[in-house]
């Protein structure tokens, strides 16, 4: 099964996420398929920003969000 979900990056108490696309089966920062967005939560206003279109055919392929990525879709205005 094919998520979209955050990839942590950062230093520690310093978190900052990727969003990718990958294998269910793999480690939360593991192997990826592809990077679709970042999310940045420690600015302010928090910074999101993920290509539409990329997220988009993902969806429409199958992939499942995570309950995060999802509502970061919503923010961002790509998911209804």
């Amino acid at each position: 099964m094919v998520k979209m979900r955050l990839r942590r990056m950062g230093a520690k108490k310093a978190p900052f996420y990727r969003i990718v696309v990958a294998d269910g089966r793999c480690p939360r920062d593991g192997r990826f398929i592809e990077e679709i967005g970042y999310y940045n939560p420690l600015t302010n206003p928090v910074e999101i920003k993920i290509d539409a279109d990329k997220a988009k055919a993902w969806i429409a392929n199958g992939a499942q969000p995570t309950e995060t990525v999802k509502s970061l879709l919503k923010k961002s205005g790509i998911v209804d």
